[in-house]
């Protein structure tokens, strides 16, 4: 797959030309699906706020509604009650999927009862756009304050990549989310880690790794 982790969406014309090059075309000729999956399993978020990110209504509005020529929702909790062979021709026909935040861990657990992280390697050329625990869930490790799903058994996600991501960095509603609460977080990941403000996003295309930002972000 193509990723794009970004912390608050296609906030920017950086990232949104990102999007558009790892699409090789325009927005407006390219097929979406959401999954909100991850809200369900955070505490502070619902029904309302998943309404939200599927409608593309503000202030949910920068991934679902940027003008898709077509947009539909993929509940990965759904998935293991249909079979494959259903729901599997809807995310090879995708040309994007666009993955709302929430509890990354949360996130992880039906990736993988879904049955989606195994069919992900067969997808080389679907985009993954993700947003906070939407990207978090490609790295190796959260980090334990991340994780808000009771049920988590650690604070492991998929490993996709092999770097961590702190999001929201300096975000005027998250007063926890500073540089230094940014640096003690990463000296326990043990690991290479971003933090990443919202009008930031990482690029990994076949390997490589690019940070497209218009705003703050640092390398660990």
């Amino acid at each position: 797959m193509k990723l794009l982790l970004t912390s608050g969406g296609i906030t920017n014309e950086s990232i949104r030309d990102a999007l558009v090059g790892l699409l090789g075309k325009p927005i407006a000729e390219s097929r979406a699906l959401c999954i909100p999956t991850a809200q369900w399993g955070h505490p502070m978020l619902g029904p309302v706020s998943v309404r939200g990110f599927v409608t593309g209504t503000p202030p949910w509005h920068l991934m679902a509604g940027l003008g898709w020529a077509s947009l539909g929702v993929l509940e990965l909790t759904a998935l293991p009650s249909i079979g494959e062979e259903r729901w599997l021709p809807w995310v090879r026909e995708a040309d994007v999927l666009l993955v709302d935040g929430g509890d990354a861990t949360y996130l992880c657990h039906w990736m993988r009862e879904s049955g989606l992280s195994r069919v992900m390697p067969s997808l080389t050329e679907t985009v993954w756009v993700g947003v906070s625990a939407g990207s978090m869930v490609m790295t190796p490790r959260i980090g334990d304050d991340f994780v808000n799903w009771p049920s988590a058994p650690d604070d492991r996600t998929l490993g996709v990549v092999d770097f961590s991501i702190f999001p929201h960095l300096d975000h005027e509603l998250m007063p926890e989310n500073t540089m230094a609460d940014a640096e003690s977080w990463a000296a326990g990941i043990a690991g290479p880690a971003y933090a990443i403000d919202d009008q930031t996003a990482i690029k990994v295309t076949d390997g490589t790794i690019e940070v497209v930002s218009e705003g703050q972000w640092r390398a660990f």
